[in-house]
């Protein structure tokens, strides 16, 4: 609408006419969020006690803000949206990794468990980023118009980046290839989003790592091998997989923006 609405026009809309179509009740709603002298108009198109109402209403949230204890304040890492409460997921990544390093300086004829584990160690900050349950302020972010994929990976990002380091510290300490750690951790992160779409990304994160467990660091430990897919050899493989896993990310980003509503 790009004139203004007609004081008929808003008094129909005020008494919620039946007979307006719903092209026309969208575009006087459009109107009135930018336009202070035709919501001045509705105001006193209300019927007197519709108008006593909202006045008791907006009476009773001031005071209620006035004396009501002060709103809680919860700490967030900066534009993520990722709460102070996946830091201990954090840690606890970190744990696993100095765990990973002294297992392999201590036990020299084991396969690498840095590497064996490596591909696992975001996947538990990452799906404690968006979990309901770990998020005081699940409601709120779940209905703001940017979540979705958008919210999502700027929360993982911000995992990554704390992540990341870690891996690289036990990568470096161990010798290892950066192309043997950090691509299998990229891949499984790209493939928890990408399962995550379907059925929630905590639940996504916990059958990889599961899977990932049973089928290749269970075997690798007991065998005393490596698998052929963390050979010195096999980073193309993985490069392969994090794309194609990103780009059905990308490709299903519409399912994200019912994570807010539908996953748990």
């Amino acid at each position: 609408m790009t004139t203004h609405p007609t004081p008929a026009l808003i008094s129909r809309y005020a008494e919620g006419d039946t007979g307006l179509d719903d092209a026309t009740a969208w575009a006087v709603e459009a109107h009135l969020e930018s336009c202070a002298a035709c919501r001045a108009l509705l105001a006193d198109a209300v019927d007197p006690g519709t108008r006593d109402l909202l006045d008791r209403v907006a009476a009773g949230i001031a005071t209620g803000i006035a004396t009501g204890p002060a709103p809680t304040r919860h700490r967030r890492l900066r534009r993520t949206g990722v709460t102070g409460r996946v830091l201990p997921w954090l840690l606890t990544a970190a744990t696993l990794m100095l765990v990973a390093v002294l297992f392999e300086r201590t036990f020299v004829s084991m396969p690498s468990l840095v590497l064996l584990i490596a591909p696992m160690v975001p996947l538990l900050p990452v799906a404690a980023a968006w979990s309901r349950r770990l998020d005081p302020a699940w409601e709120l972010m779940a209905t703001t118009p940017r979540t979705g994929l958008w919210l999502l990976l700027r929360r993982t990002l911000a995992v990554l980046v704390a992540v990341v380091p870690v891996l690289a510290v036990a990568g470096w300490g161990t010798g290892h290839s950066p192309a043997l750690w950090l691509l299998p951790s990229l891949g499984f992160t790209a493939g928890t989003l990408a399962l995550g779409g379907l059925v929630g990304v905590d639940r996504a994160a916990l059958v990889l790592a599961v899977t990932w467990s049973v089928a290749v660091v269970a075997p690798s430990l007991a065998s005393r091998q490596l698998p052929a897919i963390l050979a010195d050899g096999s980073w193309p493989g993985w490069t392969v997989v994090t794309v194609a896993m990103a780009a059905v990310v990308l490709l299903r980003a519409g399912e994200y923006r019912r994570l807010g509503v539908d996953r748990t």
